[in-house]
């Protein structure tokens, strides 16, 4: 069924229109009424004139409450004073229902009262922005990829075995089979992929286990992981700064009006344009020794550390080749100094952080079974895995961004609480 949205006004300006939607706000003034509706895609005020309407419509403005549902039927015109920039003369209002007192109010409220009741905040203006955002994110991604070529590889969610390290694994009994984990990423089935198609990308939910609070941390995300047969590290630097400027182009492009609602300073997103700067770990130490940080070379970074190191930036920075030892057991070493692993991470500016970490993987077979027994991995579980270093292994490299950290930094948010409509942390299971 044809429906006229909010969004189509500047296309009705003139014409009788019906909308549907709730009642975001309502006042008076003298002879003069005036409804604001939202149906999700934007504002509109309806005009109702004592006089000009029969008694009866202009009566029901008194019983609307706020996210009272009603459609109203009127003429569009362009009103710039009003919300969205349209109005409509209302000769029609039909309620659909009429609300409860609705609990979230103009006034201020604690944070946990509105993720206690995250699924009414979700009406509101600012996170209408944010979602909007990390739509765009999303479908850049999509874009981004699809457009070069690559594949779509859907990951298991359940799996075998740890990806990353045990302690961060959710568990769960699997029928007659044992144990089961929640992915921590579809890396290496994304693997398997690139041996196959070439070039693929995995996109979905991943979970960590960790017992972290901080604003950086949920125990669900989203996560997008191409992996690249005959890729080097290099190769996979140059990908991922393509892959980061198009999506930071993109939402500057179409969600302008939502980081204005956000009130985000989009200086530093318009400086990230290809080549991002590229420093060594050693030179990040380096950094972080010059500006007083009590650092030791072997250690990896933390947050303070990055946040330390991206500010001598002005767009994110990759800081590549990591002491192996603070690694995935999957990472190559670099030949030329096997202490280190030819790693790569993007750290954003402004006090963001971490948001794309990724590798050269390792090809060969004897090397990567030795890095399996180091870390007291289970080979059984692996034996698919390692399949692919002895059917046709070849250099390859790939890595992982996440959708809520790179939506907090775009939008200039202080937590991922708000990046995701239902988001789960230690101390959040509901709603």
């Amino acid at each position: 069924m044809s429906r006229t949205y909010i969004e189509d006004l500047p296309g009705t300006v003139g014409q009788s229109v019906t909308l549907h939607g709730w009642l975001y706000n309502k006042r008076s003034s003298g002879r003069i009424r005036f409804v604001v509706m939202r149906d999700g895609t934007g504002l509109v005020q309806g005009v109702l004139a004592k006089g000009s309407v029969p008694e009866d419509l202009f009566n029901r403005f008194d019983e609307l409450t706020q996210e009272s549902s009603f459609s109203m039927t009127g003429v569009v015109r362009r009103e710039q004073r009003a919300p969205g920039g349209f109005e409509m003369d209302v000769s029609e209002l039909t309620i659909i229902h009429v609300a409860h007192e609705y609990p979230i109010t103009p006034k201020e409220h604690g944070i946990d009262f509105l993720m206690d009741r995250r699924h009414l905040w979700l009406r509101s203006s600012r996170q209408h922005a944010i979602l909007r955002v990390r739509h765009q994110v999303i479908r850049s991604i999509r874009e981004f990829f699809d457009g070069r070529g690559f594949l779509l590889m859907d990951a298991p969610i359940f799996t075998p075995a740890a990806c990353e390290g045990t302690s961060t694994l959710f568990e769960t009994k699997y029928f007659d089979l044992g144990s089961a984990y929640l992915t921590q990423s579809g890396q290496l089935y994304g693997e398997a992929g690139a041996m196959a198609f070439g070039k693929v990308y995995v996109f979905g939910p991943t979970f960590r286990a960790e017992k972290s609070k901080t604003r950086r941390h949920l125990t669900e995300f989203w996560m997008v992981e191409p992996e690249v047969a005959f890729n080097d590290l290099n190769d996979n630097m140059d990908l991922a700064e393509e892959m980061l400027e198009h999506i930071v182009q993109s939402v500057l492009k179409h969600r302008m009006p939502e980081l204005q609602t956000l009130g985000r300073n989009v200086a530093m997103l318009e400086n990230v344009r290809r080549p991002l700067p590229r420093i060594s770990y050693d030179e990040a130490v380096a950094i972080l020794l010059k500006n007083g940080t009590a650092f030791e070379w072997g250690n990896d970074l933390g947050g303070t550390d990055e946040t330390v190191v991206s500010q001598q930036f002005d767009r994110p920075v990759m800081v590549h080749r990591y002491p192996s030892a603070v690694k995935a057991f999957y990472m190559k070493r670099d030949p030329e100094n096997p202490k280190v692993a030819l790693a790569v991470d993007v750290l954003a500016p402004e006090g963001y952080g971490e948001i794309i970490g990724g590798s050269q993987r390792e090809d060969d077979l004897d090397l990567l079974l030795s890095r399996i027994k180091e870390h007291s991995l289970p080979q059984e579980a692996f034996e698919w895995y390692l399949d692919l270093r002895r059917y046709g292994s070849v250099p390859h490299a790939g890595f992982g961004l996440g959708v809520e950290r790179t939506v907090s930094w775009i939008c200039g948010l202080d937590h991922l609480r708000e990046t995701i409509p239902f988001p789960r942390m230690i101390y959040r299971l509901t709603p």
